[in-house]
């Protein structure tokens, strides 16, 4: 019982940043704009959110205020998500440049800055930055006493401000671009920007609109994937970026399905991370380093999936094409 406790609040963690930058990618593209970017911006997000709680924990602002510390953090992380994404925006949008190499060259620049920032601020070669244990919220957040309940260890083993924050998000995205005027807007410049034009939609903005939200989304991302792989950042994501895409790619471009997509790839990352204490599970030990190959499983499921829906994905039709205010 403790073991699929476990197994089910490890998927609800791996899942939230999969679900944000999957969410932020759909808005770009769903905008026009191919976002490549997405694991240099989880990458930015998370270094400076992370830099910003090490900063709380020092001043001992964090362990009075943990979740105002932690609130402020993914504000931070979303932030610079955004500022950093605007560098892809300019070079797709004002350019016209290629948004697939924009967008490799910003997850190459990423993971490069990070290590040099963190080498500047905490010595050469230090690069893990710590995270305080009050990110996580416990029993004692809400004077619950403590148990080894089935339902306190689902939801209290795991327990992050980023796993509410995400559901919050995922309820405004879809009624966003769904049941607003911007959201309609959004959608017809990432479909048919000429005929958006026509009635007097700036496509421009409405993608520069499409970007800036990817990279707020991107950012809170990082900052969930990193507090749910471990105890430090270390300038990466762990392909994470590349993974939300396929998420993204395998949820048709809609919010609810993004959601579904994004329980099923954490399943199956959960399962290989956890695979030694599911007693189940083969364990291959006849094997040379057989511990790595529930490890590849999420990445096959990956690459199994998208072939197997490949065919009935529907990309929005004008993603990754330079919009030219004279061509028609």
């Amino acid at each position: 019982m403790n073991v699929l406790a476990t197994v089910i609040s490890a998927t609800v963690i791996f899942a939230v940043p999969l679900l944000l930058v999957a969410l932020g990618g759909m808005f770009s593209e769903r905008s026009g704009v191919i976002n490549i970017a997405l694991e240099g911006i989880m990458v930015i997000g998370a270094l400076f959110s992370c830099l910003a709680l090490k900063g709380f924990h020092n001043s001992g602002f964090g362990a009075e205020h943990p979740i105002f510390a932690m609130f402020l953090a993914i504000l931070i992380a979303a932030f610079s998500g955004a500022v950093y994404s605007l560098l892809l925006a300019f070079a797709a949008i004002n350019l016209k440049a290629d948004q697939t190499i924009g967008g490799t060259a910003l997850n190459l620049i990423a993971p490069a800055f990070a290590i040099v920032l963190s080498w500047r601020l905490q010595g050469q070669g230090n690069t893990t930055i710590m995270i305080p244990n009050w990110v996580r919220i416990t029993q004692d957040n809400f004077g619950i006493v403590k148990n080894d309940g089935f339902l306190q260890n689902v939801i209290f083993k795991n327990f992050y401000l980023t796993t509410p924050v995400a559901i919050v998000l995922l309820l405004i995205s879809i009624i966003v671009l769904y049941k607003t005027r911007f959201g309609l807007r959004l959608m017809a410049c990432g479909e048919h920007p000429q005929a958006a034009d026509s009635v007097g939609i700036n496509v421009y903005r409405m993608r520069y609109a499409g970007v800036f939200i990817s990279g707020c989304l991107g950012g809170i991302g990082g900052l969930a994937f990193t507090i749910a792989a471990g105890s430090g950042f270390e300038s990466s994501v762990g392909g994470y970026g590349f993974l939300a895409l396929a998420v993204m790619i395998f949820g048709n471009w809609k919010p609810v399905s993004i959601m579904g997509a994004s329980l099923l790839f954490a399943f199956f990352k959960v399962i290989g991370s956890y695979s030694a204490s599911i007693p189940f599970l083969p364990s291959f030990s006849g094997i040379k380093s057989g511990e790595y190959i529930y490890l590849m499983v999420p990445y096959i499921v990956t690459m199994l999936v998208l072939i197997a829906t490949s065919k009935k994905s529907r990309a929005p039709k004008a993603e990754g094409i330079p919009y030219d205010k004279g061509a028609r």
